[in-house]
């Protein structure tokens, strides 16, 4: 019997490959893990391509119940359907370990992330240094360990991609103490937001890192028709308005002539009347 890490690339239903859509049929269990990222479809248009139910996997599942999942794997075939590719998160090859450490086969589908994907704004992939995230901030939180990647990318001339926060069924801690076990409504950080929070750390940091000047680029819900890339400086993009989620930011690093003709394409010229209606938050919701 196996247990299936399946990639659902980054838009609906439609994105899952021949290879993995087989793989789906074979289950007699089908999981969607909403812990790390989002699809942009609901749970229904999956269950009717498929012609079977998909249970939500979310953060307690996947991080303290998945053992009783794998140790039925042993037993049948089940999936863990994930939004991109499979190994475009930590967490998922530590399900692989655990599943091999109780004997469970493995058998991994690959499809398309952010991390490939993102090339759509025409920077070039082998140009890409560290990877950062960047969290939202609290009153009491507001890491900034970020700071140093980017300042050793750039230092290196490299393109830093950064992944925008998402948190989904977070608990209210406010409730808890009272006893009550509620969550917090979803939120998915915006590139506004991210800026802002670069921005500020900048003027903590005082590094000379990025200014407010600094050419980026801001990309939404790529691999889907409605997929959103603008570039221009940090100041431009602030008040841009990139719609829907997910959102993704890149610094560029040192730039080809090509790249640099690529990002042009991106900075419409009506940029600056391409601004919200509404203010800056962090709230962006489906």
């Amino acid at each position: 019997m196996v247990f299936y890490l399946i990639g659902l690339g980054l838009g609906d239903e439609k994105d899952i490959t021949l290879r993995g859509l087989e793989a789906v049929k074979k289950c007699s269990k089908i999981y969607l893990e909403q812990y790390t990222s989002i699809l942009l479809c609901g749970t229904a248009n999956l269950e009717e391509l498929y012609g079977k139910p998909v249970m939500i996997a979310d953060r307690d599942m996947v991080e303290t119940g998945i053992d009783a999942i794998l140790k039925e794997a042993a037993k049948t075939d089940i999936a863990m359907l994930i939004v991109g590719d499979p190994f475009g998160a930590t967490t998922h090859s530590d399900l692989m370990i655990r599943a091999r450490d109780l004997g469970v086969e493995v058998k991994v589908v690959h499809n398309a992330s952010i991390m490939n994907a993102v090339g759509a704004c025409g920077l070039q992939l082998y140009r890409f240094g560290q990877t950062v995230s960047i969290c939202f901030f609290t009153d009491t939180w507001r890491p900034d360990s970020f700071y140093d990647r980017i300042k050793e990318n750039r230092d290196q001339g490299l393109h830093t991609l950064c992944l925008l926060d998402i948190r989904v069924k977070e608990p209210d801690m406010e409730a808890m103490v009272r006893g009550k076990t509620l969550y917090e409504p979803p939120r998915y950080m915006s590139v506004n937001t991210c800026i802002e929070q670069l921005l500020e750390v900048e003027a903590n940091r005082k590094g000379g890192v990025y200014s407010s000047q600094t050419k980026t680029v801001g990309v939404a819900r790529i691999g889907t028709d409605s997929q959103c890339i603008l570039s221009g400086t940090m100041e431009e993009l602030l008040t841009a308005d990139f719609g829907a989620p997910l959102h993704s930011f890149i610094i560029p690093g040192e730039m080809h002539p090509m790249e640099e003709e690529m990002l042009d394409f991106f900075h419409p010229k009506e940029l600056p009347q391409i601004v919200r209606k509404k203010p800056v938050d962090d709230e962006d919701r489906l």
